[in-house]
C-alpha cells in the first residue's frame, strides 16, 4: 500500500539538497563559531552564510537576523523581548483569536505577569479585519502581533494593511510566518513588518532551527542569558549543521517559489476535482480565494474528525485535524471555533490536507477516491 503525506503544514520532509548540507557540515566542521581559531572561522563563515540567505530573502540587514531553536523560539522572543523592554511606555499589546499557540501560550503568559492583551475575532473567511486591529490600538499599545497565514486553514492575513496603518503609532509589529515563509514572497520593508517568526522544518530544512527578524531600533530583551551569540540577543553556540541546511532551504525555496505554487495548486484541484467527482458532501473552511496554496481545511457534514484521520491513516494517508502542538488532545480547532462560533458542526468534523514535496497528481486521485470512501461510509454509519 502507497503511504500518501498529506500533513505538510505540520512538518515537511528533508529534501536531498538539505540533507546532503546538514551531513557535510556535520561530518567537516565541528568548531565553535564564537572561536576565532580557523575551525572556529570556519563555522562562523557557515552561519554567516546562512544569515545572509536569510536576510535578503525578505528584504532585511544581515544583522536583523537572530537564528533560534524554530518558530515557537521566534514567537516567545518576539513577544517576551519586546514586552519586557518596552513596559516603561505601555503594557498592552494585540493579536488575533486564530494564532498559533506559541503565540497565544505567550500572551497568556505576560497576562500573568500583568500586561493586558486584546484578542481580535475573525469572520468566516478565516481573516481578520485591519480595521479592528486600529480600533484596538491604544496609546500604551506596545505591540500587535498578526499571523501572516494560519496554519489550519492556510488562509493569508491583511498583513500589509495593518503594517500601513501601524505607521502612525509607536507599537511593533510581529508576524508569525511560519506556514506562509517559503511559499509566498515577504518583503519586511514593503510590508512595514518589525519582527517576523519563521521555522525550518516548515519548508523542507532540518528540525531545531529557526529565525526571528528584528528590525533596527526595536528594543529586545533576551530571553536566553549566557554568552555573546546572535549580538547578545539569544546566547547559546549556534546549531551549525541546522543553521547550514537551514540557508540551503531558504535558497532552494526562493528560486522554486512559482514553481511550487504552481505545482501546490495542481495538488489542491486534483483533490478536490475528485471529491466532487465522487459526490461527496463537503465544505470549505476558509477563503479559498485568499489562502496558501498548499493548506485546505474541509468540513464534512455527518462525520467525526477522529474517526476520519484514524480511517484515512488505516488507508496509509497522513493528514490532521489542525495544528501538530495540539493534535494529541480532543480540544476543538480554536480557529474553526473562532471562524463559525462553538457550536458549529464543522468544529468536530474538519480535516486539514496539506500538500509539498513528494506529492503528486496521481496521489492526489488517490487521496480523493480513499477520502471519498472513507467519508461516505462513516456519513452513512452515523446516520
Amino acid at each position: 500500500m502507497e503511504r500518501i503525506y498529506a500533513d505538510h503544514a505540520a512538518t515537511t520532509p528533508v529534501i536531498p539538497e538539505v540533507k546532503k548540507t546538514v551531513l557535510e557540515i556535520t561530518e567537516k566542521m565541528f568548531g565553535n563559531p564564537s572561536s576565532i581559531h580557523a575551525f572556529g572561522r570556519e563555522a562562523r563563515a557557515v552561519v554567516d552564510q546562512a544569515r545572509q540567505t536569510a536576510s535578503r530573502s525578505i528584504g532585511a540587514k544581515f544583522h536583523e537576523i537572530i537564528f533560534t531553536s524554530g518558530g515557537t523560539e521566534a514567537d516567545n522572543l518576539a513577544w517576551i523581548g519586546t514586552a519586557l523592554a518596552n513596559r516603561g511606555r505601555g503594557k498592552h499589546l494585540i493579536t488575533t483569536s486564530i494564532e498559533h499557540h506559541a503565540v497565544l501560550k505567550t500572551a497568556e503568559f505576560l497576562e500573568s505577569l500583568g500586561f493586558e492583551v486584546t484578542y481580535l475575532p475573525v469572520d468566516e473567511s478565516g481573516a481578520v479585519k485591519a480595521d479592528a486591529v486600529k480600533r484596538a490600538l491604544r496609546d500604551d499599545t506596545i505591540l500587535v502581533s498578526v499571523m501572516f497565514a494560519n496554519n489550519e486553514t492556510g488562509v493569508i492575513q491583511p498583513v500589509k494593511e495593518i503594517g500601513e496603518l501601524l505607521q502612525d503609532h509607536p507599537a511593533y509589529f510581529h508576524t508569525d510566518a511560519v506556514q506562509a515563509y517559503g511559499h509566498i514572497p515577504i518583503d519586511v520593508n514593503e510590508l512595514h513588518i518589525d519582527l517576523l517568526s519563521v521555522s525550518a522544518h516548515k519548508m523542507n530544512g532540518p528540525k531545531g532551527a529557526g529565525f526571528l527578524y528584528v528590525r533596527d531600533g526595536v528594543k529586545l530583551a533576551p530571553l536566553i542569558h549566557g554568552g555573546e551569540q546572535e549580538r547578545r540577543r539569544r546566547a547559546g553556540t549556534e546549531n551549525v549543521a541546522a543553521i547550514a541546511g537551514f540557508g540551503k532551504a531558504i535558497e532552494i525555496a526562493m528560486e522554486r517559489m512559482a514553481a511550487n505554487k504552481a505545482h501546490h495548486e495542481r495538488l489542491r484541484d486534483a483533490f478536490i476535482r475528485k471529491l466532487r467527482e465522487e459526490g461527496v458532501d463537503f465544505a470549505i473552511n476558509g477563503d479559498p480565494e485568499q489562502s496558501l496554496a498548499n493548506i485546505i481545511n474541509l468540513s464534512f457534514p455527518g462525520t467525526r474528525t477522529d474517526q476520519v484521520l484514524v480511517n484515512l491513516d488505516l488507508e496509509g494517508i497522513a493528514a490532521s485535524s489542525g495544528s501538530a502542538c495540539t493534535a494529541g488532545s480532543l480540544e476543538p480547532s480554536h480557529v474553526l471555533k473562532a471562524m463559525y462560533g462553538e457550536n458549529s458542526p464543522r468544529i468536530g468534523n474538519s480535516v486539514r490536507f496539506s500538500f509539498g514535496y513528494g506529492n503528486t497528481v496521481e496521489q492526489m486521485e488517490i487521496l480523493g477516491e480513499k477520502c471519498a470512501a472513507v467519508v461516505k461510509r462513516l456519513s452513512s454509519d452515523g446516520r
